[in-house]
């Protein structure tokens, strides 16, 4: 609610990725996101790395995902982002699937080594598959000490300035380029319940959480923001 509270006050709108499980669980939830202006997509059912899944057992989970954010009482997804970026060389059939079930737009390619492949495109494009087209939309990375890094999610977005941050959108903006933001709701809690994580996931999870709601806030009241949807349509030329 912090977050649809912080959105609310800049006239902002987004794409919220609901895990299927969590919609199954609080479908009351869902409707106050849809019913405040934003679009709600698919997260997964189960938030399972794609790439374990394997093709049969990813689109089981697509299926079941969609049909328990339908059954919330929310237009049913067409916008898909995969847990922990997994879709990638590993997962060459899920953007095939996703068009098969109907998706349009997709979150899940990082152009970042760690996650993905540093040759993966940063700019929102179309994509072709068996199941036909399908937009792709990359977060916003940057380029830092001759690696690249991310800028506009996890620990990148927030050990980042909000001048820094702005920056690197206005000079996207200025080539006619989207820059693709990303949060997970319980980054703005300043003191989460701390799990034991190996030292990695420790730094991604808790890196810099104290005060990022008010850098936050800066940023999404400087810039125009809208939905994942919207960004589509735009690539698409409509």
């Amino acid at each position: 609610m912090r977050v649809l509270d912080l959105l609310d006050r800049a006239g902002v709108s987004g794409t919220f990725f609901v895990v299927g499980w969590i919609a199954e669980r609080y479908p009351q939830l869902i409707q106050s996101i849809a019913a405040a202006g934003h679009e709600v997509g698919s997260h997964s059912q189960w938030h399972r790395l794609v790439y374990e899944l394997g093709a049969a057992a990813f689109a089981d989970d697509l299926a079941q995902s969609v049909n328990s954010i339908a059954a919330s009482g929310v237009p049913a997804p067409t916008a898909y982002r995969a847990p922990e970026w997994s879709i990638n060389d590993r997962a060459p059939w899920a953007l095939d699937e996703l068009t098969r079930q109907g998706f349009t737009v997709d979150a899940s390619m990082a152009p970042l080594r760690m996650v993905g492949r540093v040759d993966f495109r940063r700019d929102p494009h179309v994509r072709s598959t068996e199941g036909g087209s399908i937009v792709e939309v990359p977060p916003l990375v940057t380029d830092r000490f001759g690696q690249v890094m991310p800028l506009g999610w996890g620990w990148g977005l927030r050990m980042s300035s909000p001048q820094r941050v702005l920056r690197a959108i206005g000079e996207l903006n200025d080539a006619g380029r989207p820059a693709v933001l990303t949060l997970h709701p319980w980054e703005i809690d300043p003191d989460p319940p701390r799990m034991q994580l190996p030292l990695r996931l420790h730094f991604a999870h808790y890196f810099r959480l104290s005060g990022f709601e008010s850098r936050l806030r800066t940023i999404v009241h400087a810039v125009p923001f809208s939905t994942l949807g919207a960004t589509a349509r735009c690539v698409r030329g409509a």
